[in-house]
């Protein structure tokens, strides 16, 4: 789901009316629900990798919390390897398998076989924002979350999800659990907000796009100003 598709502008306007009109309690699961959502559009299935890293680093979390000494450092180390896992797995076992059979082949050795999978998205981000969250209760500066739809909300949250940015957990765990009211003054200056990011990106950069994405697809076709200029 694009973030600058008329399904989008139904799918904010649906989520935004109907958090402001449920009771407090019930809005962090609201905002869950619709978040998984909208991952879940792009690809189903999808959904189980993620959820698979939330339980690692929710359980390491408290781990590294309750533990004594060197073993905060282990436990941290497993939780930064099962994400860095799967992570390296979508993103660069192709990379490195090309490779690898590019070298086997001149030896005559075996050869790995290519996965035909689709990235999925945001991964990088999903990776980086729990990495992060982990990092900061080794570190002292958070105190693990307890509440497990709250932290899964904390990684899952849809405006971030796809481009981040990457925050902090002691920056956006407390808004995800606090009282909120709606406020007209707020609500215009994050529409403009909105919109001003929406001219930037249909207006400017995709009309930009159209004219270097010729470039950039075949460089050696073009001159050296041409690189310039595109690149600029």
């Amino acid at each position: 789901m694009l973030f600058n598709s008329l399904l989008f502008l139904f799918f904010f306007i649906i989520v935004t009316s109907l958090y402001y009109l449920l009771p407090h309690k019930l809005r962090w699961a609201w905002l869950l629900t619709a978040s998984c959502y909208f991952y879940m559009y792009f690809k189903p299935e999808y959904i189980l990798i993620i959820l698979f890293t939330i339980i690692i680093d929710y359980v390491a979390a408290i781990l590294i919390d309750k533990a004594p000494g060197r073993y905060k450092r282990l436990f941290l180390v497993m939780s930064l390897l099962a994400n860095v896992g799967v992570l390296a797995y979508f993103k660069y076992f192709n990379f490195a398998a090309e490779n690898f059979n590019l070298l086997s082949a001149r030896l005559n050795g075996p050869v790995l076989p290519m996965l035909h999978l689709i990235l999925p998205i945001g991964l990088s981000f999903h990776t980086f924002q729990a990495m992060s969250y982990t990092i900061e209760v080794y570190r002292g500066n958070q105190k693990p979350e307890y509440h497990f739809g709250i932290y899964s909300l904390y990684v899952m949250f849809y405006p971030q999800m796809v481009a981040g940015p990457i925050e902090r957990p002691q920056q956006l765990l407390p808004q995800l659990k606090g009282m909120k009211v709606f406020d007209r003054k707020t609500f215009c200056t994050g529409i403009f907000m909105m919109l001003l990011g929406l001219f930037k990106k249909v207006v400017i950069a995709d009309r930009l796009g159209l004219l270097v994405d010729p470039v950039f697809s075949d460089p050696q076709h073009h001159s050296g100003t041409d690189l310039l200029i595109s690149t600029y």
